[in-house]
Parts: structure tokens; sequence; C-alpha cells
């Protein structure tokens, strides 16, 4: 190879690599021809290799949909089930360039239920590519797409007007389509819209101007995307250095690194770290090559400082003079992207920048029917649904509204028990303390004054996943109870359970100090026990209490105060000799009388009769298995 020719291969790529980089989503009904279209861009600017198009052209004939023409779909629609039905399911990405530019394309589904794939794809758009059926005009998917391509802040919006060909390009057809399309986003924040006449099938106005078309003076589709304005979109005014990591490679470097969210960064600028208010200068930004006087978005840099000042993952660098907002509490609109509906009353995992916290709702505000902008109330939202929330925070987050900055303004909602990604929201505005919603009404305001409380059972039991139950251990001295109540106690809490143990001894100590061992004194201490256990289970908490418990009627009033469906029995059935071995020391001070009221001595024990379950000391091993099992198929936890 000559000189001449390194020369400009490099020239071309150095050229290539200065491309700027659009991002495009695809969107439109069954039918409206989004895989074509893209199809078509990528066949008609020669972007196709050799054995892609014999591949087209045979799977055309085998399984297109385009009658005799080359079906461009099949380019995008790879997976079985989308090629059977004709229509796209998943979000497909496509890489193209240009002499002017380089290109993403997703191309999403129009079906509602796939609005999360939908939602993915925009995520990163500039542009949205809105395709309308020129037979079908505007109709309600049209404006449920754009409509989330407003709440997603897209600024960008071209109207594809496919399928001219079926209509004769007749210019009032899409001249129509066009007012009706501009009287429906009047209340929608879309600053560029542009309508383009095309045949995707056919190529017409798609790479070429379409000869057929003369009445239309505008851009084909290609000269446009090559020459949209979109870098202006990004926010170049506000700082946000969200810090992803601290670079220490060596003892004498200490650099921030990141991807630059928004504004510039210069070499000298001072600068403020959050959520400590501590300020620097910028002594150096290093980036892939090397260091450099700036930094702007997308740029991946690190930043040194003057000063050891303390920052870490999660925090971030702003201009003293320009500050995010720094608040728990902010309204969002969401959208729902788990199979499982929202449960409002768990904390999840939000994730913004570089930053992770807890996160709860206050309030659903309304549901939007995408369909119809109709709002209405709801208790939760549902897979692909969208609702206005207002979500209060941990520790405080630091943020801009979305309209304003969409990398400081978004977030995702984490499940704490899968780590699904269940929602991504864009941030309205923070929420001041005056405006939080309150969650004391009128129906709770009544349920006080009866002493009632707010959470119900119901919403207990779906936060601990258990129900609030006592499992009562009855048995003599020395029967092993106490052995099973405390192992118990801790297979529960390695399993997540939330429990709580009282046995003779401790309660003994302390709530019933004054009470001896006499019959009254014993069923006056075991009715203190079995109200601190129906306060406890009104909780959502699981009781484990182990104690004699030694008459039927005891335990009868034991279980009408905690109640008979919270009340579970077990009876550890030891014979005398067994508990006399297990705890001689107690039986030593028995026979010399130095300890009366003894059940099973001096006293009776009956063995209850009505046992939920009897075990045997001797099978140690087994009784916990067994009483788990019991747990579990009560259904008393977990409960799902």
């Amino acid at each position: 190879m000559t000189e001449a020719e390194k020369l400009n291969i490099k020239s071309f790529l150095d050229q290539d690599e200065r491309k700027d980089l659009l991002r495009i989503l695809t969107a439109g009904s069954v039918d409206d021809g989004k895989s074509t279209l893209i199809g078509r861009l990528l066949f008609d600017s020669k972007k196709l290799y050799d054995d892609q198009l014999t591949a087209l052209e045979r799977d055309s004939r085998r399984m297109g949909h385009a009658g005799d023409d080359i079906d461009y779909a099949l380019l995008l629609d790879g997976l079985k089930a989308e090629r059977e039905q004709g229509i796209t399911i998943d979000v497909a990405y496509r890489y193209f360039s240009t002499n002017k530019r380089k290109f993403i394309i997703a191309d999403t589904p129009g079906h509602e239920q796939y609005t999360r794939n939908m939602v993915t794809g925009a995520s990163t758009a500039n542009l949205a590519i809105l395709l309308v059926d020129a037979r079908t005009g505007v109709i309600t998917q049209t404006k449920r797409h754009t409509y989330l391509v407003s709440l997603l802040g897209i600024k960008h919006v071209v109207v594809a007007v496919n399928k001219m060909d079926l209509v004769d390009f007749d210019k009032n057809i899409f001249d129509s389509i066009c007012y009706e399309y501009k009287n429906f986003i009047t209340d929608l924040n879309i600053p560029d819209i542009n309508f383009i006449p095309i045949s995707a099938l056919k190529g017409d106005n798609v790479v070429d101007k379409s000869e057929r078309m003369p009445w239309y003076n505008g851009k084909c589709m290609l000269e446009f995307l090559e020459t949209v304005h979109v870098s202006s979109d990004r926010n170049f005014e506000d700082l946000r250095f969200p810090v992803q990591f601290v670079n220490r490679p060596t003892l004498d470097f200490r650099g921030f690194s990141t991807t630059m969210a928004s504004g510039i960064i210069k070499k000298g600028d001072l600068v403020k770290a959050l959520p400590s208010g501590q300020t620097s200068t910028v002594t150096s930004i290093i980036g892939a090559a090397g260091e450099q006087e700036d930094a702007f978005p997308p740029q991946a840099v690190t930043v040194t400082l003057a000063d050891e000042i303390d920052v870490s993952r999660g925090e971030m660098l702003v201009h003293p003079d320009n500050m995010p907002r720094m608040e728990r509490h902010f309204e969002a609109m969401l959208v729902w992207m788990d199979e499982k509906p929202m449960n409002p009353n768990i904390q999840f995992y939000i994730k913004h920048t570089t930053n992770t916290t807890k996160a709860r709702f206050d309030q659903i505000k309304y549901k939007v029917d995408v369909n119809t902008m109709e709002q209405s109330n709801v208790d939760q939202l549902e897979l692909n649904e969208i609702g206005r929330v207002v979500l209060t925070t941990v520790k405080p987050i630091f943020f801009d509204p979305y309209r304003k900055n969409r990398q400081t303004g978004s977030f995702v909602l984490i499940d704490p028990l899968t780590h699904n990604t269940c929602a991504v929201g864009m941030i309205i505005d923070k929420l001041s303390d005056k405006d939080l919603p309150s969650k004391i009404v009128d129906k709770d305001r009544e349920k006080i004054i009866r002493g009632e409380a707010l959470i119900s059972q119901e919403e207990r039991e779906m936060r601990y996943s258990q129900k609030g139950t006592t499992i009562w251990i009855t048995g003599l001295h020395g029967s092993g109870k106490n052995n099973l109540a405390y192992t118990l106690e801790r297979k529960l809490f390695e399993l997540g359970a939330v429990a709580i143990l009282m046995d003779g001894s401790t309660i003994r100590s302390g709530l019933s100090k004054e009470l001896d061992y006499s019959p009254s004194d014993r069923a006056e201490h075991l009715r203190r026990v079995a109200e601190v256990c129906k306060v406890l289970n009104d909780q959502g908490v699981i009781v484990i209490c182990s104690f004699i418990s030694p008459k039927d009627s005891i335990r009868e009033q034991v279980a009408e105060i905690i109640g008979k469906d919270k009340f579970n029995l077990i009876y550890m059935d030891a014979s005398l000799e067994f508990c006399k071995n297990h705890k001689p020391e107690f039986y030593q001070k028995v026979d010399k009388g130095e300890t009366v009221h003894v059940p099973g001595i001096d006293e009776d024990f009956e063995h209850p009769l009505n046992a939920d379950l009897i075990l045997k000391p001797e099978n140690e091993e087994e009784n916990l298995d067994e009483l788990i099992r019991y747990l579990q198929n009560g259904k008393i936890f977990p409960i799902n």
C-alpha cells in the first residue's frame, strides 16, 4: 500500500470518527410500515452486504408480506413470532452511516401491550419517526405514540405519511392528515414537527425525491435525517457531573470519573461538591486522548481538583452559582414496566444518575389512559400503565426537571426483592413540604378516634410476607420446648421473617415480676402474655411463646384473647422421666421441697387434646423441620 493510499484511509477514518450520531426512534401502528421504512433506508443507501441481500430475497419469497416486492421488514423482524405474525414485538436496533452522519435506529413495537418496549427504545432517542398509514390517517395508536414521545422529551418528530402509493399520491389526503395531526398536538410539548409523504415499499421520498409527488417541495427522509440539527438539544448550560467512581491508579493521583450529564467543565473552574457543599478548583481534565481543556456531554472524563475534598460515587460536582434541586420530595410521571403490579406500600430502590437510595410512594395522583389521555384515580399501576406520582426518597437527590435536563431528570425504580427494573420515571419538579399529600383523611381520623390502626392486616401481610400469628409451645419443665422455641426463632430470622420470642424466665423478670407460681398468679401471668401477643400479632409479627400453661382452661383463655385464628398450640409431649433427666437441677430442688407449684409433680398438667401439632423431644432434629412445614402449609410464613 502506497503512502498516498495510507493517507487516504487515515483521512477517511478521521472524518468518519468526527461524524455526529443521530439516535432515531420509529413508532406506528401495526402494518404502518416501520420495519419496511428502515429496511428501505438500509437497502437504498447501499448498507447491506451481498449475503444479506440474498437472504432477504429468499425470505421475501418464502415468508414475505409484500407480494411480488421485496419485504424489507424482514431485515428487522428477526424473532420467529415477529415473522410469523408480520408484527414487531421486540426493540430492534440497526446501525448505519452515510457520508454526513452516523445513525442508530430503534424499531419499536406499536402494540399497547409493548409500551415498555417503546419506552426503552425512546429513552435515548433524539428524533422520532411516527408512521401514519395514508389510508387510515391519524388513529388512536398515532395519538398514543405521540403522547409517549412528548412524555419522554423527544424534541424532533417526523410524521411519515406512508403508503401514499395506495392513495394515488393524493396531495389532499396528505394535507388533511397534516391538519388533523397539528390540531391534536397543540397541548403537547413537541417543538419541532415535520411531515414527509412516503412510500416505504416503493421507495418514494425515502432516499431519493419522488417524481410521483411533484407537489411536495420538502426534503426526502434520508436528506432530512442527515441535516436535522440536534446538537443544541443537549443541555450545555447546567454543569452536572455525577461522580461514577473515584479514580486512584497511584498514591499521587486522585480523580473523579464519569460521563458528563450536562453543562461544560473547564480547567480552572470553581466547582462545588454535593451534598457536602465543599468547593475546589478543577486542575486537569483527562479524556480518552489524554488531557484536554474542557469537557461536555456525552464525553467520559476524569477531573482532578486542587483540594482534597470528600467526594464519592453518587455525589455530584456543579458550578456554585448554578445548583440543581436538592430534595427528598418530588412529583414524577412513571411508566410501570414490571409484570408484577405496583405495591405502593413498599420501598423501592431508586437509581438516579450514579446515585442509589430508597424511595416510597406518597401518592398516586392519577393514571393516564394513553389512548384517550383521560385521567383516572387508581390504587396501583400495572404493566405498561403510566401515572403521575409523588415520591419521597430516604436521602436527598440532586435533580433538574426532566423537561430541562433528561439526564438528571430521569430515574428507574428497582424491586427490592427481585432487583428487576420495575419502572422508569421523569421528574416533573420538587414538592414542598406544605404540598405533600396528607396521609390522614376523614375516614382515617374516625379510625384513630376508635383506636383502630390505619394499616390493614392485608397491607401488613403484603409488607412482611407473613401472617401475624402466635406459636404457643406448651409442655412440662425440661420437655425441650425452650430449645425448640429458640431454634425456631433463629430459623425464621434466617428466612427473613419478623418474629419475637417470649418465654417464662424473660417475662417473669419484668412484666410479671411481682407474680409467683400459684395457680391464680400463673393465670394472670399468662393473661398478660396473651395480651402482648395480640398486640404484636395485630402488627403483623409472629410471636413464639414457650410456657408450661398446664390447664386446658388457661390455654383456652389465652386463645380467646389472642384470637383462635391466630393461636397455634404446639405440644411437646415428654414423659416426666425424660424431663427429670433433661433438667436434673430443677427437679432436685423440687424433691427437696425448695420449689413448689410444679405441674406434673404437686399440680396437675392437663395434656392438650386439641393441639395443632404434637412433637416428641426425642426427635429434636426433625421437630424444627416439621414445625416449619406446618407454618408453610398453613400459609403463615411465607404467604406468597
